[in-house]
């Protein structure tokens, strides 16, 4: 797993470089750097992209204060970049379609023109347009990078802790009246590692405690991508557990897959947890009952394993060789990746996944919208019958920031 970590980390390192370059011929051009400003600028984006990446693998070997810093610098610094880059993008294609209109009208002169960007006009022309088009550059460059750093430093020192308790209700078909009103309590994506340490996993107990839930459930990711960090998890699930009178249920994640599984299901359930990978449970009593259903990750699929809700079924009591009457329905799916939902839906009343960090940084439109298989990005969806909750997580993944997706815990209520 560490090794496909790595390589990911190459393919990232190879599209954030471009990137880098793009913002520093930006730069350059924009403001006519000297030499000595163009080396200065090279060096820093230098620093924010070995640092970031370079960073996240010392973390592996000798994780600490130093470390830790190193890549909430770098990896702050490397989020600005991209913001900007994003930003820049709207003049990019303005320049495009100038040079493009240019070309058009007078192909002669373009074709002797400076390929690297819109030629300029000779004679009167070049008198007028250059300047203008230089102050407008000017413009939109100082604009980009004054709000990417902006934001980048906002998401980084206030908007990772800007936590949310958000309340759900959830009408669960065929739930027995003696459970309406059952409370679930929702954490995802703690992420248990560099950023997400003692100070937050108290903020994320002081918001549970506020919810007074019946019942607790982790969905996934609950380490970052180290092990060692374990104990600190079983803690963390031991101060849980009086909180909520059904306990504290966890399902893994891709993340908890990288760090070790089993020093995850271990934390867990020596904890005094439960663990469910392709397991049921009933919660009620005789009184009344739902299925509860937790599922491996769907990363699990690349070692052999991963998701199956009819192996979490299989587990489920049975009364003549079938499973009783009374398990038949309501059921409640923990599963990590929202992506399972186009398998799950119809066959499940709710599912209940996170990964997705809403998104995690979002200024002004939501990308993942686009790109998540399905749009499941945050909140509630519906499809054939059955309803998802995608909660946006509680920790960080890469920039220690977020925007436009505040770090949250979930109250489900579920009624009749």
């Amino acid at each position: 797993m560490r090794l496909g970590f790595a390589v990911f980390l190459v393919v990232l390192g190879s599209v954030l470089y471009l990137v880098n370059r793009h913002v520093f011929r930006w730069a350059t051009r924009a403001f006519s750097l000297s030499d000595r400003a163009r080396r200065a600028v090279a060096w820093a984006l230098a620093f924010g992209l070995i640092g970031m990446l370079g960073g996240r693998l010392l973390s592996w070997i000798a994780a600490g204060p130093l470390v830790t810093t190193l890549v909430a610098v770098s990896s702050t610094l490397e989020l600005a970049v991209l913001i900007s880059f994003a930003l820049l993008l709207p003049a990019d294609l303005v320049r495009l379609g100038a040079w493009l209109s240019r070309r058009w009208a007078n192909p002669k002169t373009t074709a002797t023109s400076d390929t690297s960007g819109p030629p300029t006009e000779s004679g009167a022309g070049h008198v007028e347009q250059v300047p203008r088009r230089s102050f407008l550059e000017q413009a939109a460059a100082s604009s980009a990078f004054l709000i990417g750093g902006g934001s980048a430093l906002y998401g980084v020192l206030a908007g990772r802790q800007d936590y949310a308790l958000e309340e759900v209700p959830i009408r669960l078909p065929g739930l027995s009246r003696s459970l309406d009103g059952f409370s679930i309590v929702q954490l995802s994506d703690l992420h248990i590692g560099q950023f997400t340490g003692r100070a937050e996993l108290a903020a994320a107990e002081s918001l549970v405690l506020k919810a007074r839930p019946d019942l607790i459930v982790l969905t996934g990711d609950l380490l970052d991508n180290d092990p060692k960090l374990a104990p600190e998890l079983g803690a963390f699930v031991r101060r849980l557990l009086p909180l909520a009178r059904r306990g504290v249920i966890a399902i893994p994640g891709n993340h908890d897959l990288f760090a070790g599984i089993d020093p995850v299901v271990d934390a867990v359930e020596r904890a005094g947890g439960s663990m469910l990978r392709n397991r049921g449970t009933l919660i009620g009593d005789a009184g009344g009952s739902f299925t509860l259903l937790g599922v491996d990750d769907v990363w699990a699929r690349r070692q052999g394993g991963g998701p199956s809700l009819e192996r979490a079924l299989a587990t489920l009591p049975k009364q003549g060789g079938k499973v009783a009457p009374a398990l038949d329905a309501p059921r409640v799916l923990l599963c990590h990746n929202p992506s399972y939902f186009a398998e799950a839906a119809g066959h499940v009343q709710l599912q209940l996944s996170g990964h997705t960090h809403g998104g995690q940084v979002n200024l002004l439109v939501r990308p993942a919208d686009l790109l998540l298989p399905g749009g499941w990005v945050a909140g509630r969806y519906t499809r054939s019958g059955s309803d998802l909750y995608v909660n946006r997580g509680f920790g960080t993944v890469g920039p220690p920031a977020r925007l436009g997706s505040p770090p949250e815990v979930t109250k489900l209520v579920l009624t009749v």
